[in-house]
Parts: structure tokens; sequence; C-alpha cells
């Protein structure tokens, strides 16, 4: 099915942060096959050139946590395509539970890519989705609607989604819509154990919603995408 943006006749282009594995190369795959220009990005150069050659995209490696690698990002994109789409901040990692537990480094990069990361993916491209009155989606989680027992993490989650109700007021009559996307458990590397639940998510799952929110009509705006696994309790 084509998932293009509606009424659209010319390639789009879509860029995923976070996109070497996971939900990000899940919805690479998912939006070239519906004939978006994929512009993907991440720490990991090898597995992103693998899946831009792959998918016939462009591989831009990019730290989020970085203001410079974030502009770069956003240029590459405008100089090879012209404009963007879509923006998915997408890249994020996760951490053991409890206060006293895991490692403080660890911590800290987590904050700053799953929270500062984010947010200059929004500034980055921000000029560019007015321009093209395009669509920006970010990864929280269900962890970020319900706070989990010792979560740094879920504190992090809870961060992006109300990142994503401020972004939406601050496009708001600029023709950008904006939405979040909450996965529950997710059969993905993001977990260092295997995930231990019958029919976990898997990462099609979530590229479906995202397709789903950016192949809409331009006057509806999908705020939020919650899913879970039908066997999650909570």
């Amino acid at each position: 099915m084509n998932t293009v943006p509606y009424g659209t006749t010319m390639p789009r282009v879509f860029l995923i942060t976070g996109a070497s594995s996971g939900i990000g190369a899940a919805t690479a795959r998912q939006a070239a096959e519906a004939g978006y220009k994929v512009v993907l990005a991440a720490r990991s150069e090898d597995k992103l050139r693998a899946l831009a050659d792959e998918i016939g995209g462009l591989a831009v490696r990019c730290d989020v946590t970085e203001w410079d690698d974030q502009q770069a990002l956003v240029q590459r994109a405008l100089d090879e395509y012209g404009q963007i789409d879509v923006a998915f901040a997408n890249a994020g990692f996760g951490g053991a539970r409890g206060f006293d537990k895991d490692d403080v480094e660890h911590w800290k990069r987590m904050v700053l890519t799953n929270v500062y990361g984010c947010a200059l993916t929004i500034r980055a491209t921000m000029p560019a989705l007015k321009e093209s009155r395009g669509h920006l989606l970010l990864t929280s989680s269900v962890a970020g609607r319900r706070a989990l027992q010792g979560s740094l993490y879920s504190a992090t989650k809870h961060a992006v989604t109300a990142m994503g109700e401020a972004a939406r007021q601050d496009f708001n009559d600029t023709g950008v819509r904006v939405t979040l996307i909450e996965p529950g458990m997710v059969a993905t590397p993001f977990f260092d154990e295997p995930v231990r639940m019958e029919a976990p998510l898997q990462a099609d799952d979530i590229a479906r919603a995202v397709m789903f929110a950016v192949s809409q009509p331009p006057h509806v705006d999908v705020n939020e995408i919650l899913i879970r696994p039908t066997a999650q309790p909570t």
C-alpha cells in the first residue's frame, strides 16, 4: 500500500534518527517501500551504510547529542533532496531500573540522547518542516505515560511525551503535524536481554503505526499512538 502523504505525486523525504536498527530501520524500509527518499542517521556507520545500500537511502553519521552533527544532517538532506517532509526523532536507549543501579555515565548519555537529542532534532528540522508543511514524529514509550519503579529511562520518556505536545503547540498554524509514538514491549536490540513475553511487538508493528500517521490527509493530525502487545499487562 502506498503511504506517501495524501494527495502527493512526487517523492517525499523522510529523515530518521536512530535508523541503524530496530524501529528506525523498520520504518526506513517501510518508508522506502512507500516511495519516500529516506535519510538515515545514527552513530553506527557500518549498519547504517548497509541499510542505505539495501533501500537506496542516504546514510549520514550523526550523534544526536551534538548540535553540529544535527545541523550537518539536515543540510546533507537538503543538499541531496531539497526538502524534508517527515522527521522522525527516534534515537534513544534505556538502562537498568533502580536509582542505585547502572553507571552514572550511562545515565548521562541516556538523558542527553533521549531528551536533549530529541529536542535538537526538533530544532534542527523545524525550518525545513515549516517550509514543506511536513510531519514531525517522536518516539516516546508506554514508560513515558506511567512511571516505572526506579527508572530514569521512564523519566526521559515522560520528557519526550511532554515535548510532543509542546512541539505541537509550537508548530500550530504552520501546517506541520506532530505525532508521538508510544510503544510497549518491542523485541528489538534496544534491550540488553531477550524480551520475555509471549508475542511482543515487532519493530515492523511500530513502523506501520508511523506510516499510518504520515499517510493521513493534511487536515488530520494523529497526535499520539500508544501501542502495546496484547499480552502486556500494564
